[in-house]
C-alpha cells in the first residue's frame, strides 16, 4: 500500500441549525477567531493555527442525545477542551449558554451540552 503524503487535518465540521448562533459560543468559549462566515457556514481558528472548528446548517439537524439509548439520535463526535479550572471552565460555558449533562461520567471532566445540543467535555490538566 502507498504511503499516504500531503495529508493535514485542518478544519472539524459540526452541524447546527444557526451555524451563526453556534460559532459566536464557541468563539466566546475558546476565546477564537472567526476567519469566514457565510449565511450556512463559518470558521473559527484559534490565533497560534493549528486544527480549526466549523459550523455548518443543517436544515433536518436532530439534536444528539447523551448517554444515548438503542433509539436516540447519535452523538457521531464531541469535542475535548482542556482546561486549568473545571469550576471556572464550567461557570464560564453555562453562562454563555451550554448546560451541564445529567450524567457526569468522571471526577476529572465535565460534560456539558452546547446551545445546538452538541456534548463537550471540559477536562483537567494534569
Amino acid at each position: 500500500m502507498a504511503e499516504a503524503r500531503g495529508l493535514t487535518l485542518t478544519t472539524v465540521n459540526i452541524s447546527a441549525p444557526d451555524p451563526g448562533v453556534l460559532a459566536r459560543f464557541y468563539q466566546q468559549l475558546l476565546d477564537w477567531e472567526i476567519k469566514a462566515e457565510e449565511p450556512d457556514w463559518v470558521l473559527l481558528k484559534a490565533a497560534d493555527g493549528g486544527v480549526g472548528l466549523a459550523v455548518q446548517r443543517e436544515e433536518n439537524y436532530v439534536q444528539p442525545r447523551w448517554p444515548a439509548g438503542p433509539a436516540d439520535q447519535q452523538m457521531m463526535m464531541h469535542l475535548e477542551i482542556r482546561v486549568d479550572d473545571l469550576e471556572s471552565a464550567g461557570a464560564k460555558a453555562a453562562a454563555l449558554g451550554a448546560t451541564p449533562a445529567d450524567h457526569q461520567p468522571q471526577e476529572d471532566v465535565r460534560v456539558y451540552i452546547d446551545p445546538a445540543g452538541h456534548p463537550f467535555c471540559l477536562w483537567l490538566a494534569e
